[in-house]
């Protein structure tokens, strides 16, 4: 599955609760309440490129699949995680979530899990 392209968030599920269950600062959860990110991804062969914009900040992080890699977070924080595709899906496991992002109709839809807490963001293509 192609997950290339721009992509903007357009409706968020239990994202509060999630973020303050990962230890995301409060200005970060106070944010992402009036903030819609945009990520950009882009791949190349196993490579992947995920660019996370917001009015504040630009985040790059690059990964090659199945590989680990050092991630950072929107509020610096730094993380190791994998990305792997399975079934159409492209899946990104770390010590603290999972988050799983798959193609349905025109949406990218993304849930992201930490034991037993679950979000869901639903993007589309502007």
């Amino acid at each position: 599955m192609d997950f290339s392209g721009t992509w903007k968030i357009y409706s968020e599920e239990n994202l509060e609760a999630f973020l303050r269950e990962i230890g995301a600062p409060e200005m970060i959860v106070k944010m992402r309440k009036e903030i819609k990110p945009v990520i950009v991804i882009e791949r190349n062969g196993k490579d992947i490129t995920f660019t996370m914009k917001t009015p504040t900040c630009t985040k790059v992080n690059s990964c090659s699949i199945g590989e680990e890699s050092e991630m950072t977070t929107l509020d610096g924080r730094k993380i190791k995680c994998t990305v792997r595709e399975e079934d159409g899906k492209l899946i990104t496991e770390s010590d603290k979530f999972t988050s799983v992002r798959e193609i349905q109709g025109d949406d990218m839809v993304e849930v992201s899990a930490f034991s037993p807490l679950r979000s869901r963001r639903n993007w589309q293509q502007p």
